[in-house]
């Protein structure tokens, strides 16, 4: 009986894994498309792409449509996470070296512990807190490390500061859909109220692909089929089963993902700063994702019984891709 509890938090994990990979291998598709489309176009390409995806899967497994009760959730992740983050992200990140982005940009997990403790109810344990600091400092040690000679916008900052509550406020609206829908319900109409708010950007997707490289639109529907409708599917399905703050430490991941990345694709070999970055994210995601040793004792499950909203227990699915 004492293993039963263990298989839905190392699906979870699994799950997180995927997720942490894909946004990594983002980093290398963006490169290529941001460089043939501008943010609006490409955050429509990728949304679009990713909401045919999902739109078939979903058809397949005769998913339907999430309950009343789950919308709220859903259109308020879609428009922040999906729509608006997507777009101010690809757009900041114009404005700014990298050194600066992942200042900004990361310090969505902590708005994401700050609002999950506030709003849901999240605990915020010392190793949590204490892991968090780490691989934030890891990030910023990348990014730093990573920066070529470009400089830094006021705009690029505000637009990156922008995206990084976007991401949180639609994190945190996630969370309790995820308690009345499944998990690729919940991922497959964001994606779809996302990609209708960038509608307007339809008449510049349409343009710039017309002179943009075939590698540059096949990244940018990699981004869609891949970072956007598998990995935004196992980060719900990771999500349902734990906190927000959890998952949103566990993203800290991405950026040594990316250098080494980087490194087997690019040939970009990183420097001894850059290696140390990324292992501090790595070894802050480990203490952050940890447990002392009588945690849970009594609860079996230990974070996941955190939220202090009662919402039915998250359908039972498998992560997509299976």
């Amino acid at each position: 009986m004492t293993t039963l509890p263990r298989r839905p938090e190392r699906a979870a994990a699994a799950a997180a894994v995927v997720t942490v990979v894909l946004w990594a291998s983002a980093f290398v598709a963006i490169r290529s498309a941001g460089s043939a489309y501008s943010p609006g176009a490409l955050a429509l390409g990728r949304l679009a792409s990713g909401a045919l995806t999902l739109g078939v899967i979903s058809l397949v497994r005769r998913a339907g449509v999430p309950p009343r009760s789950a919308w709220r959730g859903i259109a308020v992740s879609g428009v922040l996470w999906f729509g608006f983050y997507m777009v101010v992200l690809n757009w900041g990140e114009q404005q700014v070296d990298a050194g600066t982005a992942a200042l900004v940009v990361n310090i969505g997990p902590i708005l994401i512990a700050l609002l999950g403790s506030r709003l849901l109810g999240d605990a915020m344990p010392p190793r949590l807190l204490a892991g968090m600091a780490v691989s934030f400092a890891g990030a910023v040690t990348v990014g730093l490390s990573m920066s070529g000679e470009g400089g830094s916008s006021v705009l690029g900052v505000v637009l990156c500061l922008l995206a990084a509550v976007a991401y949180a406020g639609g994190v945190v609206a996630q969370k309790p859909a995820l308690a009345r829908a499944s998990a690729l319900q919940v991922t497959t109409f964001g994606c779809l109220v996302g990609a209708v708010l960038c509608l307007p950007f339809a008449g510049q997707l349409v343009e710039q692909a017309g002179d943009a490289p075939v590698s540059a639109t096949l990244n940018m529907v990699y981004l869609g089929v891949f970072p956007t409708a598998l990995a935004f599917t196992t980060w719900a399905y990771a999500l349902a089963r734990t906190t927000a703050s959890k998952m949103g430490a566990t993203t800290y991941a991405v950026p040594a993902l990316v250098v080494l990345m980087s490194w087997l694709v690019l040939g970009e070999v990183p420097g001894l700063l850059t290696l140390g970055g990324g292992v501090l994210c790595l070894a802050g995601v480990a203490v952050s994702r940890s447990r002392a040793r009588n945690a849970g004792a009594g609860s079996g499950t230990g974070a996941a019984a955190a939220p202090v909203i009662a919402v039915e227990p998250p359908p039972e699915e498998a992560p997509v891709g299976k």
